[in-house]
């Protein structure tokens, strides 16, 4: 699943090593959200771990990324994760309607989400 989302960046962790071969960086981006502001991290990996390089703290960008879940279970206990694969990044004055640039991937993003649109209607208790 290929989502899009706008808000500004509030901070950016350092790359992290995880395995020989594997490497990870998050971000933690702003989201207006009525009279809430969200705070969600996203996860870039391997070579796309350089992408947030040209961005700073305070930004307004435009992020796409996967959306991806897993269970895991330990001692029968099944917990379940949920990861925000970020796989491009771009200012957000640069995303005007016809001057979009192609995306990296063959996925298009799914702009008319309602999860990740200013037209949501909020009726969630949270």
């Amino acid at each position: 699943m290929s989502f899009e989302v706008q808000g500004r960046l509030h901070e950016i962790f350092d790359e992290v090593q995880v395995s020989d071969k594997f490497r990870k960086r998050e971000f933690v981006l702003e989201i207006p959200d009525g009279s809430f502001t969200q705070h969600v991290k996203f996860q870039l990996t391997q070579d796309k771990c350089g992408v947030v390089d040209q961005y700073k703290i305070g930004d307004e960008v435009k992020v796409n990324f996967n959306l991806s879940g897993k269970p895991f279970t330990k001692n029968g206990t099944t917990m379940y994760f949920t990861n925000l694969q970020a796989w491009r990044i771009e200012n957000a004055g640069a995303a005007t309607g016809a001057g979009k640039s192609n995306p990296s991937r063959a996925e298009q993003p799914a702009t008319n989400s309602p999860f990740l649109t200013e037209e949501i209607d909020n009726d969630l208790p949270f």
